[in-house]
């Protein structure tokens, strides 16, 4: 995982937009990687993040959870006594307000912006994340997701199928990290969802690595 990110690091630009430099880019950046205020969660998610990879320096990677089940449409982790399944559905434009930018390119959608493909009306939305520990469901607020779309669970490199989401374990084993790269031309997007003691804290958003 780290080699791809070093990989990719090296030959793009974070932050960058480049599916046109003329189309307005209203996605937030409240939730960015730089913003993290809470040092051990910083700490950790630099070790495995696109954008916290300038300080990953030196850091040792985190435990993390064998995948079970991968799906075009969803995908599940288990171990340690955790449970996590992500999951996809269709996204249905004729029910939702689209905002157009010159007519041409999506910049809205329900009056707000969103990440995964900028520009263009969505295929697929993250229908849900679903995080159970010692059997006790955490909530994750449909707010944490929904500006989600296109994820990409699983690709195929010389036929064997492999995924770039991961979920991670903090050495102090108070803290999990569901997380998922989504890779475009124009502007891939990452998400992190951090759950603490069994309770969802926040999410990390960070978008614009490849050109």
């Amino acid at each position: 995982m780290r080699h791809f990110l070093f990989f990719v690091f090296f030959i793009t630009t974070i932050g960058a937009f480049a599916q046109d430099g003329d189309i307005p880019d209203y996605r937030s950046k409240k939730d960015i990687f730089t913003r993290i205020t809470e040092k051990d969660i910083r700490s950790d998610i630099a070790s495995f993040s696109m954008g916290g990879i300038e300080e990953s320096v030196g850091k040792l990677p985190l435990k993390s959870l064998p995948v079970t089940v991968l799906g075009a449409d969803y995908i599940t982790f288990e171990g340690n006594n955790i449970q996590v399944k992500i999951t996809s559905t269709p996204f249905d434009k004729t029910k939702h307000k689209l905002g157009f930018y010159e007519e041409t390119h999506l910049v809205k959608i329900d009056n707000k912006p969103y990440f995964g493909d900028y520009g263009k009306v969505p295929r697929t939305v993250v229908g849900s994340v679903t995080v159970i520990i010692d059997r006790d469901t955490v909530a994750i607020p449909p707010a944490a997701y929904s500006d989600l779309y296109n994820p990409v669970f699983s690709f195929y490199e010389r036929g064997v199928q492999k995924t770039q989401n991961k979920v991670f374990l903090s050495a102090d084993g108070h803290k999990v990290y569901v997380y998922i790269l989504k890779p475009e031309a124009g502007g891939s997007y990452e998400a992190t969802w951090v759950i603490q003691d069994k309770k969802y804290v926040r999410r990390v958003v960070d978008f614009g690595f490849l050109k």
